[in-house]
C-alpha cells in the first residue's frame, strides 16, 4: 500500500483505523467492554496481520452508543440486542421508503 492509498481511506468509515487500546480510551471505557460487545456479536473487529483487533469510526459508533445504554443502566447483552433490532429498523424504514419512491415514480397520480 502505497502512502497515496493510506490518505485515502482517511475517510473511510469502515477501514479499521484504531487499536483496541485507542478505540477504548476514545470511547471511555476499558478493552474489556469492547471484548464483551464483540462476543455478544454487535461488532466483529477485523485483526491485524499479528492477530490484533482493530476498529473502524463505525464500530466506534455502535460501541458508543452500546456504552451509552450500559452506561444507563441496561444489561450489555439486551444493550447489544437493543441496537441490533435499532439497526434492523432503520434498514426496513429505509428498504419502505425506496418501494415507495418507486412505487409513485411508477404511477405518479396515485401520489396525488
Amino acid at each position: 500500500m502505497t502512502a497515496d492509498d493510506s490518505y485515502g481511506r482517511l475517510d473511510d468509515d469502515d477501514y479499521p483505523a484504531y487499536t483496541m487500546g485507542r478505540a477504548a480510551e476514545m470511547l471511555g471505557t476499558t478493552q474489556g467492554f469492547l471484548r464483551a460487545i464483540g462476543e455478544a456479536h454487535l461488532i466483529t473487529p477485523l485483526r491485524s496481520e499479528g492477530g490484533h483487533r482493530r476498529y473502524s469510526r463505525y464500530q466506534l459508533r455502535i460501541a458508543a452508543r452500546a456504552r451509552e445504554l450500559v452506561d444507563q443502566g441496561t444489561p450489555i447483552e439486551a444493550a447489544c440486542r437493543i441496537i441490533i433490532l435499532e439497526d434492523q429498523l432503520e434498514e426496513a424504514q429505509r428498504i419502505n421508503a425506496e418501494h415507495r419512491r418507486s412505487a409513485e415514480s411508477a404511477n405518479p397520480t396515485a401520489a396525488a
